[in-house]
């Protein structure tokens, strides 16, 4: 069980998800890097560089510093990409790329978060290009997500719009808050760094999800839960019968998952009373 989430009509509540390592196993921008090679976005050199960069994020090791230059480098990179074309490359790698690594116990919280009436909100520090697609795909109902300048050419000018980390999450759930009638009070929050505490303590329900050392401390002096999450799973395993999940799909899939469970154990009864005989 990952826990009980309570239900309440009134007012309006949300459930703000952090994305990657909390709801995807890896990072979503550098799952990327492969399309964005063979779509002549970026060299070999470049590949080699965010596959390192891959590494040191799941081994928990980029600290803010390290966030910082990660940002630099991607922006710096990312400078004269065709805008559209990035979106087609996501487009056409995403169930590829991004199905196979979302964490199955979070697909499940998704559903109960939405049987309870509760909006559901990716808040990510990756590109909106990124992000959106993989919002639809979880069937998010916003996105938050770092937005790139975009010039007259369709192309990304390498500057950053809006960058949602840190503090900047805080203060983009309170707005959401303002303009949709969340009560933050009675509002959830999931993330894995250290980073987003600024956004974990904006709301009256915060969980830290395969916390890094500085998050796991500060959940254990708060009296945060702690909730793991190590099985990723594609969602038309979930739900075979679709290829894009929708809300009710996915509130669904629990009970699929519950009834195919229950056949296997009665299968498995009549053998065994078969073989007493």
């Amino acid at each position: 069980m990952l826990g009980v989430v309570e239900n309440h009509s009134s007012p309006r509540t949300a459930a703000f998800f952090d994305l990657d390592k909390t709801v995807i196993a890896k990072s979503s921008t550098l799952t990327f890097s492969k399309s964005f090679y063979q779509g002549g976005l970026i060299n070999r050199r470049a590949v080699l560089r965010t596959a390192y960069a891959q590494f040191v994020f799941l081994a928990g090791g980029a600290d803010h510093d390290q966030m910082e230059r990660m940002r630099e480098y991607l922006s710096a990179l990312c400078r004269g990409w065709n805008v559209q074309q990035v979106k087609e490359l996501v487009a056409e790698t995403l169930h590829d790329l991004i199905d196979p690594i979302i964490y199955d116990e979070a697909a499940s919280l998704i559903e109960e978060h939405h049987t309870a009436g509760r909006d559901v909100v990716i808040v990510s520090t990756s590109g909106a290009e990124v992000v959106e697609p993989i919002g639809e795909l979880l069937g998010a109902d916003r996105v938050v997500a770092t937005r790139m300048v975009v010039g007259d050419d369709g192309c990304f000018t390498g500057e950053v719009e809006y960058y949602a980390y840190g503090p900047t999450k805080a203060e983009a759930i309170k707005e959401l808050a303002e303009s949709e009638g969340y009560d933050l009070s009675r509002c959830y929050a999931y993330s894995d760094s250290a980073t987003d505490v600024p956004m974990l303590q904006s709301v009256g329900h915060p969980h830290a999800v395969n916390p890094d050392r500085a998050l796991r401390r500060e959940a254990l002096a708060h009296g945060w839960p702690i909730l793991d999450f190590h099985r990723p799973v594609r969602l038309k395993q979930r739900l075979p019968a679709l290829s894009v999940p929708t809300r009710p799909a996915l509130v669904a899939a629990a009970a699929i998952g519950a009834a195919a469970a229950t056949a296997g154990l009665v299968w498995y009864a009549s053998r065994r009373r078969a073989a007493l005989v």
